[in-house]
């Protein structure tokens, strides 16, 4: 898909873009023809120690990573702003004046045959149970109503972000007892999910970054990548995704014990999480049998070129089974 955008917009952007880089400051982005808004927190690069010796074999070896800074979504991706992306007759509701062309002109995903807030509540609430493909769609249509490159976090700045400058097995310590004041987990969620925002943030202002929804991350779910991470690849590490399954998914949900909701644990999207789509192929789109599952945004500070971008957002949906 090309974009084409305003003449305007692009200097917009790019003045807005450069102040930003300089000042690495947190932002509110608002979406381009609409009331609707998010908020971003600046996070500064650096090196830290990704993995963990106390958790599974998947975490180890424990290695160094350097990272460039990024921003990252101040809370999970709401359905306030993901529901206009999924339906045009509610983008449009939402929207000031008509959809630009180039906003219609991105896929949307087909109708579920399921409520997808599976009746845990929808206004604040964590969007839920897309597919990586669909999450990725999302950042595309933010993307054609910003001009500004959205995508979703690598494992490592996952991590990097969730542990704030801390080596502890939580942001807040290695001791799970006080784990309630900052999730929504198994212990006190009553098995659903709760508003965005509710319990404390991380020393870097990142709320429920444990626990509430689970958050895909762009990474291949590899058991054995991190041996890998070594030297040059030790910088801005990232498994390119080259099949449907698996992928990283980080932080832990409302329904997962606090081992899950370490900053180190790592979980692999699996497709019986489908098992009851009744369409064949499967859906490309939602895993109507995880609704643990959202997302969070991140933006790098340093822009892709236009090729990189265009390669992120029109990668081909690969057919599910």
């Amino acid at each position: 898909m090309n974009f084409k955008l305003s003449l305007a917009l692009p200097l917009i952007i790019c003045v807005f873009q450069t102040s930003a880089q300089e000042k690495q400051e947190g932002y509110t982005q608002q979406i381009n023809g609409t009331k609707l808004s998010f908020e971003m927190k600046a996070i500064p690069g650096g090196e830290f120690l990704m993995g963990s010796k106390k958790g599974k074999a998947d975490e180890l070896p424990v290695h160094k990573v350097k990272l460039d800074p990024f921003w990252m979504g101040t809370y999970e991706v709401t359905w306030d702003i993901y529901e206009p992306f999924l339906y045009k007759d509610y983008e449009t509701t939402q929207s000031i004046g008509a959809v630009p062309a180039n906003v219609d002109a991105v896929t949307r995903p087909t109708k579920p045959y399921l409520d997808m807030t599976f009746g845990m509540g929808k206004e604040n609430h964590p969007a839920l149970a897309m597919t990586h493909y669909n999450a990725i769609q999302f950042c595309k249509w933010l993307y054609a109503r910003t001009g500004v490159f959205y995508r979703l976090p690598t494992e490592a700045e996952w991590e990097y972000a969730s542990r704030a400058g801390n080596t502890t097995e939580y942001f807040f310590g290695d001791d799970a007892s006080t784990l309630g004041e900052y999730a929504w987990f198994k212990a006190n969620s009553e098995g659903k999910t709760s508003e965005v925002g509710k319990k404390k943030p991380n020393p870097w202002g990142l709320f429920d970054m444990y626990g509430n929804v689970a958050e895909w991350t762009y990474d291949q779910y590899k058991a054995d990548f991190y041996a890998s991470v070594k030297g040059d690849k030790a910088n801005n590490p990232v498994s390119v995704p080259e099949k449907l399954y698996a992928n990283s998914i980080r932080g832990g949900s409302y329904e997962d014990g606090p081992k899950e909701l370490r900053s180190a644990a790592r979980l692999a999207s699996d497709p019986v999480w489908k098992q009851l789509d009744p369409q064949i192929p499967k859906s490309n789109w939602w895993f109507p049998e995880a609704p643990f599952i959202g997302m969070r945004l991140v933006r790098p500070v340093k822009v892709p070129s236009q090729a990189e971008i265009d390669a992120y957002y029109n990668r081909a949906p690969i057919a599910d089974y």
